[in-house]
Protein backbone atom coordinates (compact mmCIF):
# COMPACT_ATOMS: atom_id res chain seq x y z
CA UNK A 1 0.00 0.00 0.00
CA UNK A 2 0.87 3.60 -0.58
CA UNK A 3 -0.24 6.71 1.65
CA UNK A 4 0.05 10.53 1.52
CA UNK A 5 1.71 11.71 4.72
CA UNK A 6 1.39 15.16 5.25
CA UNK A 7 4.17 16.56 7.77
CA UNK A 8 4.03 19.24 9.26
CA UNK A 9 7.78 19.30 11.30
CA UNK A 10 6.80 23.03 13.23
CA UNK A 11 8.71 24.95 15.71
CA UNK A 12 11.85 24.33 18.19
CA UNK A 13 12.53 19.95 18.71
CA UNK A 14 9.41 19.56 16.03
CA UNK A 15 11.53 19.04 13.21
CA UNK A 16 14.66 16.58 15.03
CA UNK A 17 11.92 14.36 16.16
CA UNK A 18 9.82 13.89 13.03
CA UNK A 19 12.72 13.37 10.76
CA UNK A 20 13.46 10.42 13.16
CA UNK A 21 10.06 9.42 13.37
CA UNK A 22 10.17 9.39 9.15
CA UNK A 23 13.15 7.35 9.33
CA UNK A 24 11.79 4.42 11.36
CA UNK A 25 8.31 4.82 9.53
CA UNK A 26 10.33 4.07 6.06
CA UNK A 27 12.23 1.38 7.81
CA UNK A 28 8.92 -0.36 8.51
CA UNK A 29 7.78 0.19 5.67
CA UNK A 30 10.97 -0.88 3.62
CA UNK A 31 10.10 -4.44 5.77
CA UNK A 32 7.01 -4.70 5.42
CA UNK A 33 6.05 -3.60 1.82
CA UNK A 34 4.29 -0.02 2.91
CA UNK A 35 5.48 3.09 1.11
CA UNK A 36 4.49 6.68 2.05
CA UNK A 37 4.60 9.92 -0.20
CA UNK A 38 5.86 12.85 2.42
CA UNK A 39 4.86 15.70 1.70
CA UNK A 40 6.28 18.42 4.58
CA UNK A 41 4.68 21.88 5.35
CA UNK A 42 6.41 24.98 6.90
CA UNK A 43 3.55 26.09 9.21
CA UNK A 44 4.46 27.25 12.80
CA UNK A 45 5.99 30.01 14.59
CA UNK A 46 8.76 31.16 11.72
CA UNK A 47 6.43 30.98 9.06
CA UNK A 48 3.23 33.28 11.10
CA UNK A 49 6.15 35.74 11.82
CA UNK A 50 7.09 35.94 8.01
CA UNK A 51 3.59 35.71 6.43
CA UNK A 52 0.98 37.06 9.09
CA UNK A 53 -0.71 33.95 8.88
CA UNK A 54 -0.78 30.63 10.38
CA UNK A 55 -2.31 28.34 8.52
CA UNK A 56 -3.72 29.70 4.87
CA UNK A 57 -6.90 28.30 3.62
CA UNK A 58 -5.39 26.85 0.37
CA UNK A 59 -2.91 24.73 2.43
CA UNK A 60 -5.91 23.27 4.77
CA UNK A 61 -7.72 22.03 1.36
CA UNK A 62 -4.84 20.59 0.11
CA UNK A 63 -4.79 18.50 3.93
CA UNK A 64 -7.64 16.82 2.81
CA UNK A 65 -6.32 14.58 0.79
CA UNK A 66 -3.42 13.51 2.58
CA UNK A 67 -3.87 9.70 4.10
CA UNK A 68 -2.97 10.92 7.89
CA UNK A 69 -1.01 14.09 9.19
CA UNK A 70 2.24 13.79 10.80
CA UNK A 71 2.92 16.41 13.49
CA UNK A 72 6.02 17.61 15.35
CA UNK A 73 5.35 20.34 17.55
CA UNK A 74 4.28 24.06 17.61
CA UNK A 75 5.25 26.86 19.84
CA UNK A 76 7.33 29.81 18.96
CA UNK A 77 9.41 32.40 21.58
CA UNK A 78 8.22 34.94 19.50
CA UNK A 79 4.85 33.96 19.32
CA UNK A 80 2.30 35.14 21.90
CA UNK A 81 0.53 31.67 23.63
CA UNK A 82 -2.46 30.63 22.04
CA UNK A 83 -1.92 32.06 18.23
CA UNK A 84 -0.01 28.85 17.02
CA UNK A 85 -2.16 26.40 19.08
CA UNK A 86 -5.53 28.03 17.83
CA UNK A 87 -4.37 28.70 14.34
CA UNK A 88 -3.22 25.36 13.78
CA UNK A 89 -3.60 22.97 16.00
CA UNK A 90 -7.17 23.34 17.14
CA UNK A 91 -7.94 24.57 13.52
CA UNK A 92 -6.86 21.40 12.25
CA UNK A 93 -8.17 19.19 15.25
CA UNK A 94 -11.82 20.93 14.49
CA UNK A 95 -11.57 21.05 10.08
CA UNK A 96 -11.20 17.93 9.96
CA UNK A 97 -13.75 16.69 13.14
CA UNK A 98 -10.75 14.93 14.83
CA UNK A 99 -13.07 14.00 17.87
CA UNK A 100 -10.92 11.57 19.59
CA UNK A 101 -7.67 12.13 21.23
CA UNK A 102 -6.07 9.07 21.88
CA UNK A 103 -2.93 8.37 24.51
CA UNK A 104 -1.46 5.32 25.45
CA UNK A 105 -0.07 5.47 29.27
CA UNK A 106 2.17 2.31 28.62
CA UNK A 107 5.29 1.80 30.87
CA UNK A 108 8.19 0.03 28.78
CA UNK A 109 9.86 -2.29 30.41
CA UNK A 110 13.39 -1.03 31.16
CA UNK A 111 12.20 2.33 32.08
CA UNK A 112 12.16 3.83 35.45
CA UNK A 113 8.87 5.27 36.57
CA UNK A 114 8.63 7.69 39.69
CA UNK A 115 5.83 5.66 41.35
CA UNK A 116 7.80 3.47 43.76
CA UNK A 117 6.68 -0.01 43.61
CA UNK A 118 5.24 -0.17 40.43
CA UNK A 119 6.90 -1.41 36.60
CA UNK A 120 5.47 -2.20 33.62
CA UNK A 121 2.37 -4.65 34.18
CA UNK A 122 1.04 -1.83 36.51
CA UNK A 123 1.05 1.02 34.14
CA UNK A 124 -0.80 0.27 30.59
CA UNK A 125 -3.74 2.18 29.83
CA UNK A 126 -5.93 4.27 27.45
CA UNK A 127 -6.98 7.90 27.45
CA UNK A 128 -9.68 8.54 25.77
CA UNK A 129 -10.30 12.67 25.44
CA UNK A 130 -13.10 14.21 23.95
CA UNK A 131 -11.21 16.76 21.49
CA UNK A 132 -14.06 18.49 19.83
CA UNK A 133 -16.05 20.47 22.60
CA UNK A 134 -15.92 21.49 26.30
CA UNK A 135 -14.06 24.42 27.09
CA UNK A 136 -11.80 24.44 23.97
CA UNK A 137 -14.50 25.66 21.38
CA UNK A 138 -13.74 29.37 22.10
CA UNK A 139 -16.86 30.57 23.44
CA UNK A 140 -15.61 33.65 26.03
CA UNK A 141 -14.42 37.16 26.37
CA UNK A 142 -13.65 39.57 28.63
CA UNK A 143 -15.35 43.43 29.49
CA UNK A 144 -15.02 45.97 32.23
CA UNK A 145 -17.58 47.72 33.98
CA UNK A 146 -20.85 46.77 36.08
CA UNK A 147 -22.68 44.77 33.71
CA UNK A 148 -22.62 43.94 30.06
CA UNK A 149 -24.82 41.50 27.67
CA UNK A 150 -22.92 39.39 25.28
CA UNK A 151 -24.59 37.98 22.29
CA UNK A 152 -22.34 34.29 21.91
CA UNK A 153 -22.46 32.47 18.53
CA UNK A 154 -20.00 29.56 17.78
CA UNK A 155 -19.99 27.55 14.12
CA UNK A 156 -18.11 24.59 13.86
CA UNK A 157 -18.51 21.82 11.71
CA UNK A 158 -20.16 19.80 14.33
CA UNK A 159 -22.80 22.05 15.40
CA UNK A 160 -24.09 25.08 15.61
CA UNK A 161 -25.23 27.24 18.86
CA UNK A 162 -26.04 30.58 20.15
CA UNK A 163 -25.67 32.21 23.13
CA UNK A 164 -27.33 34.60 24.70
CA UNK A 165 -25.48 35.78 27.93
CA UNK A 166 -26.42 38.29 30.53
CA UNK A 167 -23.61 39.57 33.01
CA UNK A 168 -24.52 41.55 35.89
CA UNK A 169 -21.34 42.42 38.21
CA UNK A 170 -22.44 44.44 41.43
CA UNK A 171 -20.30 46.39 42.81
CA UNK A 172 -17.08 45.08 41.17
CA UNK A 173 -16.38 47.43 38.07
CA UNK A 174 -13.02 46.24 36.69
CA UNK A 175 -12.70 43.81 34.09
CA UNK A 176 -14.31 40.25 34.17
CA UNK A 177 -13.73 37.36 31.93
CA UNK A 178 -15.70 34.15 31.21
CA UNK A 179 -15.68 30.85 29.37
CA UNK A 180 -18.23 28.21 28.58
CA UNK A 181 -17.82 24.87 28.33
CA UNK A 182 -19.80 23.14 25.70
CA UNK A 183 -21.49 19.71 25.61
CA UNK A 184 -23.54 17.91 23.06
CA UNK A 185 -25.15 14.79 23.22
CA UNK A 186 -23.79 13.77 19.92
CA UNK A 187 -20.45 14.19 20.66
CA UNK A 188 -20.19 12.78 24.08
CA UNK A 189 -22.43 9.68 22.70
CA UNK A 190 -19.47 8.82 19.57
CA UNK A 191 -16.39 10.03 21.66
CA UNK A 192 -17.66 7.61 24.36
CA UNK A 193 -18.65 4.66 22.27
CA UNK A 194 -15.03 5.35 20.64
CA UNK A 195 -13.69 4.04 24.13
CA UNK A 196 -16.23 0.84 25.10
CA UNK A 197 -15.19 -0.48 21.38
CA UNK A 198 -11.62 0.58 22.13
CA UNK A 199 -11.80 -1.79 24.86
CA UNK A 200 -13.44 -4.27 22.91
CA UNK A 201 -10.59 -4.47 20.09
CA UNK A 202 -8.15 -4.44 22.96
CA UNK A 203 -9.77 -7.81 24.99
CA UNK A 204 -9.95 -5.40 27.63
CA UNK A 205 -13.00 -4.98 30.72
CA UNK A 206 -13.32 -2.00 32.30
CA UNK A 207 -14.25 1.82 31.09
CA UNK A 208 -13.63 4.33 33.66
CA UNK A 209 -15.87 7.90 32.75
CA UNK A 210 -14.50 11.06 34.28
CA UNK A 211 -15.46 14.53 34.69
CA UNK A 212 -16.63 16.87 37.78
CA UNK A 213 -20.26 15.81 37.77
CA UNK A 214 -20.63 16.81 41.79
CA UNK A 215 -19.98 20.78 40.83
CA UNK A 216 -20.27 21.18 37.15
CA UNK A 217 -23.62 19.36 36.97
CA UNK A 218 -25.24 20.99 33.64
CA UNK A 219 -22.50 19.70 31.35
CA UNK A 220 -20.66 16.51 33.16
CA UNK A 221 -24.46 15.64 34.26
CA UNK A 222 -24.98 15.14 30.71
CA UNK A 223 -22.10 13.35 30.13
CA UNK A 224 -22.46 11.04 32.95
CA UNK A 225 -26.48 10.25 30.96
CA UNK A 226 -24.62 9.77 27.89
CA UNK A 227 -22.02 7.30 29.57
CA UNK A 228 -24.57 5.63 31.21
CA UNK A 229 -26.79 4.75 28.15
CA UNK A 230 -23.96 4.05 25.65
CA UNK A 231 -22.74 1.05 28.95
CA UNK A 232 -25.61 -0.44 28.55
CA UNK A 233 -24.95 -1.74 24.80
CA UNK A 234 -21.64 -3.47 25.89
CA UNK A 235 -22.77 -6.12 28.12
CA UNK A 236 -19.46 -7.82 29.78
CA UNK A 237 -18.08 -4.31 30.24
CA UNK A 238 -17.59 -2.78 33.70
CA UNK A 239 -18.76 1.00 33.51
CA UNK A 240 -17.39 3.29 36.29
CA UNK A 241 -17.17 6.56 37.32
CA UNK A 242 -14.24 8.85 39.18
CA UNK A 243 -14.04 12.45 39.35
CA UNK A 244 -11.43 14.06 38.03
CA UNK A 245 -9.39 15.37 41.64
CA UNK A 246 -10.10 11.00 42.24
CA UNK A 247 -8.51 10.04 38.84
CA UNK A 248 -5.66 12.10 39.53
CA UNK A 249 -4.68 10.46 42.94
CA UNK A 250 -5.84 7.12 41.56
CA UNK A 251 -3.08 7.48 38.71
CA UNK A 252 -0.79 8.48 41.24
CA UNK A 253 -1.90 5.40 43.74
CA UNK A 254 -3.02 2.31 41.84
CA UNK A 255 -2.70 2.84 38.14
CA UNK A 256 -3.29 -0.42 37.50
CA UNK A 257 -6.91 0.07 38.01
CA UNK A 258 -7.42 1.40 34.92
CA UNK A 259 -7.51 -0.13 31.62
CA UNK A 260 -9.68 2.30 29.17
CA UNK A 261 -10.56 5.98 30.66
CA UNK A 262 -12.68 8.40 28.74
CA UNK A 263 -12.74 11.59 29.47
CA UNK A 264 -13.95 15.86 28.67
CA UNK A 265 -11.53 17.59 26.59
CA UNK A 266 -9.68 19.65 29.49
CA UNK A 267 -9.43 17.12 32.22
CA UNK A 268 -8.30 14.83 29.76
CA UNK A 269 -5.55 17.55 28.96
CA UNK A 270 -4.23 17.94 31.72
CA UNK A 271 -4.42 13.71 33.40
CA UNK A 272 -2.34 12.98 30.57
CA UNK A 273 0.40 14.98 31.06
CA UNK A 274 0.06 12.93 34.21
CA UNK A 275 -0.06 10.20 32.88
CA UNK A 276 3.29 10.81 30.60
CA UNK A 277 4.96 11.51 33.77
CA UNK A 278 4.11 7.89 35.02
CA UNK A 279 4.88 6.01 32.26
CA UNK A 280 8.46 7.88 31.83
CA UNK A 281 8.74 11.42 31.54
CA UNK A 282 7.49 13.59 28.18
CA UNK A 283 9.31 12.18 25.74
CA UNK A 284 7.90 8.56 25.38
CA UNK A 285 4.16 9.79 25.59
CA UNK A 286 2.58 9.79 21.92
CA UNK A 287 -0.77 11.34 20.74
CA UNK A 288 -3.84 10.78 17.87
CA UNK A 289 -6.32 13.12 17.39
CA UNK A 290 -8.34 10.52 15.44
CA UNK A 291 -11.46 10.72 12.97
CA UNK A 292 -12.50 7.08 12.53
CA UNK A 293 -13.75 8.00 8.88
CA UNK A 294 -11.30 10.84 8.00
CA UNK A 295 -8.13 12.32 8.09
CA UNK A 296 -6.42 12.17 11.49
CA UNK A 297 -3.60 13.82 12.96
CA UNK A 298 -0.38 11.98 15.05
CA UNK A 299 2.00 13.56 17.29
CA UNK A 300 3.94 13.71 20.77
CA UNK A 301 2.56 15.38 23.32
CA UNK A 302 5.09 17.26 24.17
CA UNK A 303 5.84 21.02 23.35
CA UNK A 304 8.71 22.64 20.88
CA UNK A 305 11.18 23.18 23.96
CA UNK A 306 13.04 25.85 22.22
CA UNK A 307 15.62 25.80 24.67
CA UNK A 308 16.94 22.04 23.55
CA UNK A 309 16.34 22.99 20.05
CA UNK A 310 18.99 22.20 17.24
CA UNK A 311 21.71 20.58 20.28
CA UNK A 312 20.30 16.93 18.89
CA UNK A 313 19.26 15.98 22.51
CA UNK A 314 15.97 15.45 23.24
CA UNK A 315 13.98 12.26 23.16
CA UNK A 316 12.16 11.41 19.70
CA UNK A 317 10.64 8.10 20.66
CA UNK A 318 7.65 10.19 21.76
CA UNK A 319 7.31 11.02 17.88
CA UNK A 320 7.89 7.43 16.54
CA UNK A 321 5.94 6.00 18.69
CA UNK A 322 3.04 8.51 17.59
CA UNK A 323 4.73 6.95 13.91
CA UNK A 324 3.50 3.60 15.37
CA UNK A 325 0.06 4.99 16.14
CA UNK A 326 -0.36 6.26 12.52
CA UNK A 327 0.37 2.54 10.93
CA UNK A 328 -1.87 1.18 13.51
CA UNK A 329 -4.84 3.42 12.34
CA UNK A 330 -3.97 2.95 8.74
CA UNK A 331 -4.30 -0.68 9.10
CA UNK A 332 -0.54 -1.37 9.07
CA UNK A 333 -0.65 -3.63 11.98
CA UNK A 334 2.55 -5.89 11.12
CA UNK A 335 4.36 -2.71 10.19
CA UNK A 336 3.52 -0.94 13.71
CA UNK A 337 3.74 -4.33 15.57
CA UNK A 338 7.05 -4.06 14.37
CA UNK A 339 8.01 -0.45 15.58
CA UNK A 340 6.77 -1.13 18.66
CA UNK A 341 9.03 -3.97 19.49
CA UNK A 342 11.80 -2.29 18.12
CA UNK A 343 11.20 0.27 20.81
CA UNK A 344 10.78 -2.03 23.51
CA UNK A 345 14.15 -3.39 22.52
CA UNK A 346 15.92 -0.42 22.45
CA UNK A 347 14.90 0.93 25.92
CA UNK A 348 15.12 -2.44 27.38
CA UNK A 349 18.76 -2.80 26.56
CA UNK A 350 19.01 0.44 27.34
CA UNK A 351 22.40 1.04 25.66
CA UNK A 352 21.08 3.78 23.45
CA UNK A 353 19.00 6.51 25.41
CA UNK A 354 18.57 10.14 25.42
CA UNK A 355 19.56 12.11 28.51
CA UNK A 356 16.28 12.41 29.84
CA UNK A 357 16.29 8.68 30.22
CA UNK A 358 19.71 8.42 31.84
CA UNK A 359 22.03 7.75 28.74
CA UNK A 360 23.84 10.10 27.03
CA UNK A 361 22.65 9.27 23.02
CA UNK A 362 21.74 11.72 20.90
CA UNK A 363 18.54 12.39 19.15
CA UNK A 364 19.64 10.56 15.69
CA UNK A 365 21.03 7.92 17.39
CA UNK A 366 18.29 6.82 19.06
CA UNK A 367 15.86 6.81 15.99
CA UNK A 368 19.01 4.58 14.17
CA UNK A 369 18.70 2.39 16.71
CA UNK A 370 14.83 1.88 16.21
CA UNK A 371 15.33 1.58 12.80
CA UNK A 372 18.32 -0.66 13.12
CA UNK A 373 16.11 -2.72 14.93
CA UNK A 374 13.24 -3.86 12.61
CA UNK A 375 15.73 -4.47 9.69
Amino acid sequence: MRYRIAVIPGDGVGPEVVEEGVKVLTAAGDAYGVRFDFKFYPFGGDYYLEHGEVLPDSALKELEGADAIYLGAIGHPRVAPGVLEKGLLLRLRFHFDQYVNLRPVRLYPGVETPLRGKGPGDIAFYVVRENTEDFYVGVGGRFKGESHRAGLEVNRRLYRLRFSLDVAVQGAPGEVAYQLGIATRRGVERVVRYAFELCKRKGLRRVTSVDKANVLGDVYGLWREVFSEVARDYEGVEAEFAFVDAAAMWFVKNPERFQVVVTPNMFGDILTDLGAMIQGGLGLAPGGNINPGGVSMFEPIHGSAPKYAGQGVINPIAAIWAGQMMLSHLGEEAAAEAVDRAIGQVLREGKTLTKDLGGSSSTSQVGDAIAAKIH
